[in-house]
């Protein structure tokens, strides 16, 4: 699909997660409860990211990933396996907004009691597991240092932190090993995930920011350097680009274009790629797209992961020709808005509706790019 775009992102891509079978998020449970042993566990583990594997081969999505199945969420194994979090989650300052308007708590980030260090490998290992599974360019999935930080300095104990800024050069030292680890192993194409800056966007909550004492446009600044810190001595090799995500469940955490953070994130942050949510209103339009420099992409999260329409490929085709009106055609890419399973705890689409959802964004970057 055109030689420009041998190096990723490439122009059919997704976020990262799948949906669980059945049958592994059993056996995860029954590992839990003592039932079955650690190894017969990773055997069916591996099995099911087998056949997860051949799914994205067989439709030809760009990069690989084994669906984030060793995962419990996207964000969850930070703070497993890194010291220094508590293991009880807080109450969080930002609520989702269910679709009949109803607000809902998530298990808010755990608070931070020490030093954080890396124990383990965050998500080297399951790396390698899929780089053994498959010859197709392949995807690994890391949290941005701000997610430990989103509900503010209200988390940390400031006897261990009494500066932010502290607490976030040990979490862009976690990254900075974690993506030498990978790189170590052969990965050559890292995505991370950034939802407090996509949720700063939202002006009702850089007041709730504001009423906590703190100032959201400091913390925008900060993160991004964050960001920076974590990524600064990756190998040249490896591509590395930022999903923002407004939270995946039902309406999410914000409303708001990208308007507020667009110069700043997309100049500042020394990334390839930014995956951007574009399947609702809430995301805004394209114009914060003009912001985008000559040599980075935007991949387009057009494609919803929550709703069971099949988007058309006219729709989706007109929508890229309007992004176009902003950026170059050829920095353009196409994706889902977010995974299709952000954690194990998320109620999917269909297997099937997913693969035909992947299926149809391969076939608009055939149409579009060629």
């Amino acid at each position: 699909m055109g030689h420009e775009n041998a190096r990723p992102p490439f122009r059919a891509e997704h976020v990262g997660s799948l949906p669980r079978p059945e049958r592994l998020l059993k056996a995860r449970q029954d590992h839990a409860a003592g039932k079955i042993s650690e190894q017969d566990f990773k055997h069916m583990e591996v099995d099911c990211i087998r056949e997860i594997v051949a799914l994205q081969e067989r439709v030809g999505i760009g990069a690989v990933t084994d669906g984030e199945y060793p995962k419990t969420s996207w964000r969850e194994f930070l703070f497993e396996k890194c010291d220094g979090f508590d293991s009880e989650p807080t109450v969080p300052d930002f609520k989702f907004r269910l679709y009949d308007g109803t607000l809902f708590d998530y298990p808010g980030e755990p608070r931070v009691i020490g030093h954080v260090r890396r124990r383990e490998p965050l998500t080297a290992e399951d790396f390698s597991v899929l780089k053994g599974l498959t010859r197709q360019p392949t995807k690994a999935n890391l949290p941005t240092p701000s997610i430990a930080h989103v509900n503010g300095d209200r988390l940390l104990d400031g006897s261990v932190y009494p500066d932010r800024a502290l607490f976030l050069a040990d979490l862009a030292r976690v990254m900075r090993d974690e993506i030498a680890d990978l790189a170590h192993r052969g990965c050559t194409y890292l995505q991370m995930d950034e939802v407090p800056i996509a949720v700063l966007c939202d002006p009702n909550n850089r007041e709730i920011v504001k009423s906590r004492g703190e100032d959201p446009q400091e913390l925008i600044d900060n993160y991004i350097d964050a960001i920076n810190q974590s990524t600064i001595a990756k190998p040249a090799s490896m591509t590395v680009c930022v999903h923002m995500c407004r939270g995946n469940r039902d309406q999410g955490m914000a409303d708001g274009g990208y308007e507020p953070v667009a110069d700043r994130l997309f100049n500042r942050l020394n990334v390839d790629g930014f995956f951007l949510e574009y399947d609702t209103p809430r995301a805004g339009d394209f114009t914060p797209l003009r912001f985008v420099p000559k040599g980075k992409k935007v991949v387009l999260g057009l494609v919803s992961t929550k709703l069971v329409d099949l988007e058309s490929a006219e729709t989706l085709r007109r929508r890229i020709d309007e992004a176009a009106r902003f950026v170059p055609i050829e920095q353009l890419c196409l994706s889902p808005q977010c995974g299709f399973a952000s954690s194990a705890r998320s109620r999917p689409l269909p297997i099937d509706l997913v693969e035909r959802k992947l299926a149809r964004i391969v076939e608009v970057a055939h149409q579009v790019w060629g």
